[in-house]
């Protein structure tokens, strides 16, 4: 198998032409996988939200959620946690990844326009289901926690946007405070109370509170305005740090979440036959976010992909190099584009749990465990090896530089849309919540201790004695990588402006990105752009 596998490795390897680019078209690779065969697995992929919300929760996985060009990207690539380079003309794409890199987006960046419209696009799918009557008090609590968890992602990217509550309709522009307020009514009517308190009732709310990451239960809606809460500061000019701490008090205290650690397993669909390191399953915090994630006791909202019925997570192909397709056998070419910045991965210490289970570094093993070779490799060394280190953002940035995002892990033979689920709200964020806004209600940052020392004793690091802000939001970002959350947390703790590598400072106007220029032009007057652009 072995002397087979690597035959038929170096004679494709030879014909393939080295390419990348945001719209690449994936290559079948014919019998490479024929001979090799992965028994006794699950395959991944889970049950859909379904019912007649099943449009709606789909629109969220159609909002740029976990994909290339729209949300996920002006998330991560505008912070330092990720950054495509210009490997030569790839992925230089006119200069619109270097310009989220250094805050230098403007009203034209098709990546802004693709968010704007993927959630405005969700949105209406949501009034429709709402407006379209048969919804029952449970169905419509969730669409409404829905809509406004939607309108939250605008509030956080655009500031100040449209509110419309109707299919097809409009409605003046209002600003950030405004929506901020429409975002709290719409999800305190959800749960049945005019106030989040630590001593608060939710026996009235239309939600539930059974188990079901793919539909907003009480839990979920809780999580939701917990994040809201905790940037209440930035959004509206208002500490909301007691509401944030007490719904994620609630949702801890509830005990029907409990953290992935020892014990919390999955087989492990990306192991490789001839490589003894690979674990036969995956325990703990990695198990979080696997290809059979589904149903992890930690996930409170998460959204449902599957590589046959619900396409959209591409991280493999996004992330990992072209000749990383013999370590998976995957049915397609990557496109070899996110990676890690190295300050960042350096500040996850060895031993961390969280670190192995994030990124792939160092020399990559093809599935009988020989070497992959890179024949056009321009780091004068044909073993394909992913090192921490990169030499620049442009225009040569060598095309093996940077760890490289794999928290969502990979499967053998996987397709190029991935079946891990996208986890919105989970138990170890909400720790993190509540540790922060406890720590900023009283001014002592020490208050965070207790909750953050939990994520670190499962990740089998040392406890802290105390902490202070810039640990806190280093820790926090190595518990919350690849989930969206690290441009939100700059802005918060003030960080979002600094500089950092190939990255100068940039101003505040930034933390809110343009309005698109195209739906300016659209909106007939009715849209006025941000301040600064």
């Amino acid at each position: 198998m072995k002397n087979k596998f690597s035959k038929i490795l170096l004679a494709l390897m030879a014909v393939f032409a080295i390419q990348a680019c945001t719209d690449l078209e994936e290559d079948l690779i014919g019998d490479v996988t024929t001979d090799i065969q992965v028994a006794g697995v699950s395959t991944g992929g889970g049950g859909d939200a379904g019912g007649a919300l099943s449009a709606a929760y789909g629109g969220l996985r159609g909002a740029g959620t976990a994909n290339h060009g729209s949300y996920y990207a002006i998330q991560e690539l505008t912070s330092d946690e990720m950054v495509i380079g210009a490997k030569g003309g790839d992925w230089f794409d006119g200069g619109i990844l270097i310009d989220l890199h250094q805050h230098s987006y403007g009203a034209t960046h098709a990546f802004l326009n693709n968010s704007w419209n993927g959630h405005y696009g969700a949105i209406n799918t949501v009034n429709e289901a709402l407006a379209g009557g048969g919804l029952d008090a449970n169905q419509t609590a969730q669409a409404r926690a829905l809509r406004a968890y939607l309108y939250w992602r605008l509030m956080d990217t655009f500031g100040n946007v449209k509110v419309i509550t109707a299919p097809g309709g409009d409605a003046p522009q209002v600003s950030r405070a405004e929506v901020f307020d429409f975002v709290e009514s719409e999800l305190l009517e959800a749960l049945g109370v005019s106030e989040i308190s630590s001593s608060m009732d939710l026996s009235n709310s239309p939600l539930g509170t059974d188990f079901n990451p793919y539909q907003i239960n009480q839990f979920g809606a809780l999580g939701i305005l917990a994040k809201v809460y905790l940037n209440a500061e930035v959004y509206a000019g208002q500490t909301r740090y007691e509401e944030a701490a007490a719904a994620a008090s609630y949702i801890i205290d509830s005990g029907v979440y409990s953290l992935c650690g020892v014990g919390c397993a999955v087989p492990n669909l990306g192991k490789r036959a001839g490589v003894d390191a690979d674990p036969d399953n995956i325990e703990g915090f990695g198990a979080i976010f696997e290809p059979n994630n589904e149903n992890n006791p930690e996930h409170i909202f998460a959204v449902f992909y599957d590589e046959a019925s619900a396409g959209g997570m591409n991280f493999a192909p996004m992330s990992l190099h072209y000749s990383s397709q013999f370590t998976y056998n995957f049915s397609f070419q990557p496109w070899n584009g996110y990676a890690t910045l190295e300050e960042f991965y350096n500040s996850f210490e060895d031993g961390d749990a969280r670190k192995q289970a994030s990124f792939l570094v160092g020399e990559q093993l093809d599935f009988g465990g020989n070497a992959i070779l890179d024949f056009a490799a321009d780091d004068n060394d044909i073993v394909l090896n992913y090192t921490p280190q990169i030499n620049e953002l442009a225009p040569n940035y060598l095309r093996e530089a940077g760890a490289r995002p794999a928290k969502y892990s990979y499967k053998q033979f996987g397709l190029p849309d991935m079946d891990n689920d996208y986890v919105l709200v989970r138990l170890g964020e909400v720790y993190l919540i509540r540790a922060e806004a406890l720590a900023r209600a009283a001014g002592d940052w020490n208050l965070a201790v207790p909750d953050v020392n939990v994520l670190r004793a499962r990740a089998g690091v040392s406890a802290y004695s105390s902490l202070d802000a810039d640990e806190f939001l280093a820790e926090r970002g190595r518990e919350m990588f690849q989930e969206s959350a690290r441009r939100t947390d700059l802005i918060r703790f003030g960080e979002y402006n600094n500089p950092w590598w190939e990255k100068p400072a940039s101003p505040e106007h930034v933390n809110i990105f343009p309005i698109p220029f195209d739906q300016i032009q659209a909106s007939g007057g009715s849209l006025t752009q941000n301040p600064g652009y």
